[in-house]
């Protein structure tokens, strides 16, 4: 048995919702879609009928994991503004708000290094090619490896900020309410 078959490891990328029920193997599938895809395409992929894959979509539709495009036939996508919300609320209910902030510190500290380090206000504003060359230490893969870790942590910072709002004013509605 190989170690992507162990019942101790995960299953392999192939089959990776093999033994989950349908309704799992359809969000599964939705996780992996990058575009608006039919739900005979979602259900041969999640291994379960077109009417079955219909039904848990159109409640998925409904809950806001995915959003339904109209049409001839209709097709599905995964909604990630749902998905940036629910990492959102997991944050705040996870962390307190003095935890919250303190990330919020640490990542802004991250992100004036990198804009003292490439001299511009965000990532986009470098021209990664042009700053490998000049210089005598970065390679472009550095350089590419700044850049996204300087993204990440701008995005990063703007969940922790957000979840720290929302976690401080569920915490000040409590003590008025």
């Amino acid at each position: 048995m190989s170690n992507s078959e162990s019942p101790d490891g995960p299953p392999s990328f192939e089959d990776a919702f093999r033994g989950d029920d349908v309704e799992q193997r359809i969000y599964g599938t939705i996780l992996q879609t990058r575009e608006p895809t039919t739900a005979s395409a979602i259900a041969n992929v999640a291994d379960c009928d077109s009417k079955t894959a219909r039904k848990y979509l159109g409640w998925f539709s409904e809950l806001g994991i995915v959003t339904r495009h109209d049409g001839h036939p209709a097709t599905y996508e995964r909604n990630d503004a749902y998905f940036e919300w629910r990492r959102i609320n997991q944050l705040a209910v996870d962390h307190s708000v003095e935890d919250l902030q303190q990330r919020v510190r640490e990542l802004s500290s991250w992100i004036e290094e990198y804009e003292d380090t490439y001299g511009a206000p965000t990532p986009a504003a470098v021209d990664a090619v042009a700053t490998a060359e000049s210089s005598d230490d970065r390679t472009i893969d550095d350089v590419y490896g700044d850049l996204g870790d300087w993204a990440t942590a701008i995005k990063e910072r703007t969940r922790y900020e957000r979840a720290r709002q929302q976690r401080a004013s569920t915490e000040t509605e409590q003590v008025s309410g």
